[in-house]
C-alpha cells in the first residue's frame, strides 16, 4: 500500500500510534520551547504584541502549498505556548482556570485519537458505558442517599445551569404559568442568561450585600410568589466567582421545600469539596437539590471541558428524551442498544468522560481530596501573608481558594492600573472583584503545588507596582 501524503496519516487504527509518536515529540518540544520563550505566566507586551506575533507566525495561514506537518505543528504549538496564559505558573491566578493534570491530559489525547462520538452507541460502544458508569458514581457523591442518582456530562457550568433551568421548566404541567427563577446577585451570569435563552421571565435577583443569599430575604421573596401560577426555581451558589462564598445550603433547602419551589445548586466551584474529608461538610445540604452543577475543570484539574449536572433520579432527565431515527430508532432501543441522545442537548460530542474516569481511578477520592486540601490551604497561607503585611488589606478569610486583597488605601483607578500593568508586562495574572466595599484584586489559586514562596513573590510584584 502506498504511503499516504505527508500530514494525512490517521490517528486511529493499528497504525495510528505509529503516526502519532513522532508528532507527539514535536508537540512536547514545542510546548517546552514556547514556555521558555514566554518565561512567565503571560506573554509580555499586551494584546497588540501577542496579535502581531501570532499573525507573523501564521502567515500565510492557508498557503497554496502546505509547509508540511512537522513545520506547521512545531511553529503553531510553539506560538500558542509562547503566547499562553499558563495556569501552572503560580503567578497566573486571575480566574477559575486550572492547570490540568498531566494524567488527564494524556487521557484526553487518547480520546482525541479514538474520536468516539457520544450521540449513538455504534459510534462509542465502550465510551458510552464508561460515561454511564462514571456519571452514576459521581452523582452518588452528590446524592448519597438516592437510589439511582445520575449525571449528564456538559461543557461546564453554563451548560449545566441552562439544563437545570430547562428541566425545571419542563417538570411543570403544560398549563402552568412560566417558570420564575429566583437567585442572588452573587449568582453566576449564566443563570439570567439561561432565562433569556429559554424565553423565561427575568430572574428575581435578590441582594447579597455580604456575598451570600440570606434565608430571610429568600423567605420573603418566595412568600410573595405564593400567588404565582407557574413553577419556581430557587438557585443557590456553592462557590461564587467573586469570592468563593457558599450560600447557606441547608436553610435554603428548607425554604425551597416549605414553599414548594424547585432547588438548583450551582456548585461549579465548590463541588469537588465532596472529595475532601476535611472540607466536605461545607457542602451540607447539597444532596437536597433537584439539580446540582459540577465543574471538574476548576478544582478537578481536568482539561476543558469537564462539566456535569447531577440529579437524584434519572426520571428527572426524561424531558431531554429525543429521537432521530438514524441514531436511536425505536427497534434498536428495544433490541438493547443504549439511547444516548437524551444524555445531552448536543448531538456530536467528544468523550470528555475518559480523562475524568482516568483521574478518578488513578487518584481515588482521597487523592483528589488531598489536592483540594492543598489548594485551599494555600489560600489560607496567602490570606495570612496579606494579614501580616503592613501595606495590604484583606477583604475576608477565604472560603475556598479565592483571596481578595488590595494595597491599603489604593483607589479603584490605581488597582485597575496595577492589574493591567502586571498583565501587560507578563509578570502576573490577577483578577478583579467589585464588592460593596469597593474594588479588590482577586487571586484565585488552583495550583495544588503552589508554595508559600510563590505567594510571597506574587505579593512582592503587586507591591512593586503600587505608588508610594
Amino acid at each position: 500500500m502506498p504511503e499516504p501524503p505527508a500530514g494525512t496519516a490517521l490517528a486511529g487504527g493499528a497504525d495510528g500510534p505509529r503516526a502519532l509518536r513522532p508528532l507527539l515529540d514535536i508537540v512536547l518540544d514545542a510546548l517546552a520551547t514556547g514556555a521558555e520563550h514566554r518565561a512567565g505566566p503571560l506573554p509580555p507586551g499586551g494584546p497588540e504584541a501577542v496579535a502581531h506575533t501570532v499573525r507573523s507566525a501564521c502567515a500565510p495561514l492557508i498557503p497554496e502549498h502546505g509547509t508540511g506537518p512537522h513545520d506547521a505543528l512545531r511553529t503553531l504549538v510553539h506560538t500558542l505556548a509562547a503566547g499562553a496564559a499558563d495556569p501552572a505558573d503560580p503567578r497566573c491566578a486571575a480566574h477559575l482556570h486550572c492547570p490540568p493534570l498531566a494524567l488527564a491530559t494524556a487521557a484526553d489525547l487518547a480520546a482525541g485519537a479514538l474520536n468516539p462520538s457520544m450521540d449513538s452507541w455504534d459510534q462509542a460502544p465502550a465510551a458510552s458505558e464508561l460515561e454511564s458508569l462514571t456519571c452514576r458514581e459521581l452523582a452518588a457523591l452528590v446524592h448519597p442517599a438516592a437510589a439511582r442518582p445520575d449525571a449528564l456530562v456538559t461543557t461546564g457550568g453554563t451548560e449545566s445551569n441552562l439544563l437545570a433551568a430547562l428541566l425545571a421548566r419542563e417538570s411543570a404541567p403544560r398549563d402552568a404559568g412560566p417558570l420564575q427563577i429566583v437567585c442572588g446577585a452573587n449568582a453566576h451570569h449564566s443563570i439570567p442568561r439561561a432565562a433569556w435563552l429559554l424565553g423565561l421571565p427575568e430572574p428575581l435577583t435578590l441582594p447579597t450585600p455580604d456575598g451570600i443569599l440570606t434565608p430571610d430575604t429568600v423567605h420573603t421573596c418566595l412568600a410573595n410568589l405564593a400567588g404565582h401560577t407557574g413553577p419556581v426555581l430557587l438557585t443557590a451558589t456553592a462557590g461564587t466567582t467573586d469570592s468563593g462564598a457558599i450560600d447557606p445550603l441547608p436553610a435554603l433547602a428548607d425554604l425551597a421545600a416549605h414553599h414548594r419551589a424547585r432547588l438548583h445548586i450551582d456548585a461549579s466551584y465548590a463541588g469537588p469539596l465532596l472529595f475532601s474529608d476535611t472540607h466536605r461538610p461545607a457542602l451540607h445540604g447539597l444532596d437536597r437539590a433537584h439539580t446540582v452543577t459540577l465543574d471538574l475543570h476548576k478544582l478537578g484539574w481536568q482539561p476543558v471541558a469537564a462539566g456535569l449536572l447531577a440529579v437524584p433520579d434519572p426520571a428527572t432527565l426524561a424531558p431531554l428524551a429525543h429521537q432521530a431515527d438514524y441514531l436511536n430508532a425505536d427497534d434498536d432501543t428495544e433490541a438493547g442498544l443504549p439511547d444516548l441522545l437524551g444524555r445531552s442537548l448536543r448531538t456530536t460530542r467528544r468523550p470528555d468522560i475518559l480523562k475524568i474516569a482516568v483521574t478518578l481511578k488513578a487518584l481515588g477520592r482521597t487523592g483528589l481530596g488531598d489536592l483540594v486540601d492543598r489548594t485551599l490551604a494555600a489560600a489560607q497561607t496567602l490570606a495570612d501573608l496579606i494579614d501580616a503585611h503592613p501595606r495590604y488589606e484583606l477583604h475576608s478569610r477565604p472560603t475556598l481558594s479565592t483571596v481578595l486583597f488590595r494595597p491599603t488605601g489604593a483607589d479603584p483607578t490605581t488597582l485597575a492600573t496595577i492589574r493591567r500593568t502586571l498583565l501587560t508586562d507578563g509578570h502576573a495574572v490577577l483578577g478583579r472583584a467589585t464588592t460593596p466595599t469597593g474594588l479588590w484584586l482577586k487571586a484565585t489559586l488552583l495550583n495544588p503545588h503552589t508554595q508559600p514562596g510563590d505567594l510571597t513573590t506574587l505579593l512582592t510584584l503587586v507591591e512593586g507596582h503600587t505608588p508610594r
